[in-house]
């Protein structure tokens, strides 16, 4: 072959490969990764791995979560496994959930229209509902933050508690306006009853200490049972608060939000800061409102055991000697990968149709 009709050859083998590049380098890095499932997180006390763990890190550790994506404009990086599986820590508190959820998901390198999200943390109980342990899939997500609030000091000896609606003069004035600002969330009852008919037999870790802890609240049935999986409502506060007078006041507040059909269960910090950018994302076009799931576990109780002292109660949830608290990550976990591995295992059904 002549030297010219070599240089024919590769010019002729340069003009085919190279378009060919050019295509790959343009599509291949520029193709957001397709999402199944997100878990969002809220704390964790040390590493995502290998030490005393935190909401986060079972999930890291047992779903595989091995690739670290860094995320600049969030709480911290997240995590991804090869099943589509994304992980998401958000900091504790509404203001950082919101913030870390909404750089999440309006981040290019994620397609998150088909993605279905698990919120997966601990909170106090109500022991009128709840043992320690538990856990519940959340019918609505209510917010304890978005209010009026009276010194508890300088209360009207006729109101029931210093909390007032926003834009009312009195506490759980009717009727409750029709345009709220963020006070209640209602998730996909469908999708909520499909979690928990998939969730609601599952055995939950208990034991002696757990036994021990339960049989101080005497006269509260449900508080003394063995752990189990329920449904109910949750309610977020950045404001951490205990005992029974807030436990009658976050009743009578969800009683109130929900026209009487919801049953405060679980407290919570972060729920409505997540909804709230989810709500602005799904109007966005970036996720699908009807495919998200909160589920909290029980690590305490929201107030003080029959005839204590409150004081003292208070003093344990301080040091973060929740009586629950391993008992708890492990429920959250185990009950909320059910619901994950069985989205990911059916993905070619639950891409398009959302179960129920």
């Amino acid at each position: 072959m002549s030297r010219l009709h070599e240089r024919f050859v590769l010019v002729l083998i340069v003009l085919g490969i190279f378009p060919v590049l050019l295509r790959a380098q343009a599509t291949t890095p520029g193709t957001p990764i397709r999402i199944k499932v997100v878990v969002v997180a809220m704390f964790e006390r040390g590493e995502d791995t290998g030490d005393a763990p935190g909401e986060y890190q079972l999930w890291v550790e047992r779903e595989h979560l091995d690739q670290i994506i860094p995320l600049p404009a969030g709480y911290h990086h997240v995590r991804l496994n090869k099943d589509g599986v994304l992980g998401i820590l958000t900091g504790v508190g509404t203001a950082k959930a919101a913030a870390s959820v909404m750089a999440v998901g309006l981040d290019p390198r994620f397609d998150l229209t088909k993605a279905y999200w698990i919120v997966a943390g601990i909170g106090g109980g109500d022991p009128a509902d709840v043992s320690l342990g538990s856990t519940v899939w959340a019918d609505h997500v209510l917010d304890g933050d978005l209010a009026y609030e009276i010194d508890a000091r300088q209360i009207p000896e006729n109101w029931p508690t210093g909390y007032v609606p926003l834009r009312k003069a009195t506490p759980y004035e009717e009727p409750v306006r029709k345009e709220l600002e963020g006070e209640v969330y209602t998730l996909n009852p469908e999708l909520v009853s499909w979690a928990f008919r998939l969730t609601k037999d599952m055995p939950l870790p208990d034991s002696d200490s757990l036994r021990g802890s339960r049989a101080r609240f005497v006269g509260f049935p449900n508080a003394l049972k063995p752990p189990f999986v329920t449904r109910g409502d949750t309610l977020s506060s950045s404001t951490f608060w205990h005992g029974s007078k807030m436990n009658e006041w976050a009743n009578a507040w969800t009683r109130y939000y929900t026209a009487g059909k919801g049953n405060y269960m679980i407290s919570a910090m972060e729920d409505t800061g997540t909804m709230q950018a989810l709500t602005f994302l799904s109007q966005a076009g970036r996720v699908d409102l009807q495919r998200v799931l909160v589920l909290r576990t029980v690590s305490n109780y929201d107030r003080e055991p029959p005839g204590t002292n409150l004081g003292d109660s208070l003093k344990t949830m301080v040091s973060g000697n929740y009586s629950a608290y391993f008992p708890a990550l492990e429920a959250a976990q185990a009950v909320g990968d059910k619901v994950v591995r069985d989205i990911v295992e059916h993905w070619a059904a639950r891409e398009s149709t959302l179960p129920h």
